[in-house]
């Protein structure tokens, strides 16, 4: 069964999705590890609560290449086959991306290109957008650049705040992510330019 890493910086209810649908048997894979960069991280009490696997390798004051050694030493002792962002608020070095070709992935709550890097849902209803969404892409050396997978879209509605359209985008990303990971753990797929085509 394939092996997936899990990292986190935050509340991690993309890892509680993914999660409960392994534990379901929507997804076929096993949580090898679930690492976070912060301490206090919501997401890794909520793993160890699961008896899952759970790492804290605090980030702060750690040059990135340094701390992205650290990262794939522990995800290669855990024998991760497909590593998955989940809120983890660190932009990966080169080598970390080399180290994991193909194999690392992000869900961003936007429809990319659109809206990336921080706040996308502010960026959205500054710009006046009628329809958002959330992304799930492989991970690249570019900032929410590399070759998308799985988008699913959401209107954003005329009296949506940022809370408002970030939460109702968050139950489609608790959604299509576990299926993204599925599309790419079955391997039938391929990548012509930029385009993920299901085989």
């Amino acid at each position: 069964m394939k092996r997936l890493g899990i990292l986190l910086s935050g509340r991690g209810s993309n890892f509680e999705a993914i999660a409960d649908n392994v534990q379901r048997g929507r997804l076929t894979a096993e949580i090898a590890v679930v690492i976070s960069n912060r301490q206090e991280a919501r997401g890794i009490v909520a793993a160890r609560a699961r008896g899952l696997p759970a790492v804290v390798l605090p980030s702060q004051g750690i040059a990135r290449e340094e701390y992205d050694r650290r990262l794939v030493a522990e995800l290669e002792w855990h024998r991760v086959d497909l590593v998955c962002l989940a809120g983890f608020m660190r932009l990966l070095s080169a080598d970390f991306c080399r180290a994991f070709p193909l194999r690392v992935l992000n869900i961003h709550p936007s429809l990319l290109p659109a809206f990336p890097g921080l706040n996308a849902q502010r960026q959205a209803l500054e710009h006046g957008a009628k329809i958002s969404g959330c992304t799930v892409h492989f991970v690249d050396e570019q900032l929410d650049a590399g070759p998308i997978i799985l988008q699913a879209a959401v209107p954003v509605l005329d009296d949506d705040t940022e809370e408002t359209l970030a939460a109702r985008i968050l139950i489609e990303e608790h959604r299509i992510y576990s299926e993204a990971i599925a599309l790419v753990l079955s391997e039938r797929w391929r990548i012509e330019g930029r385009r993920v085509i299901a085989k």
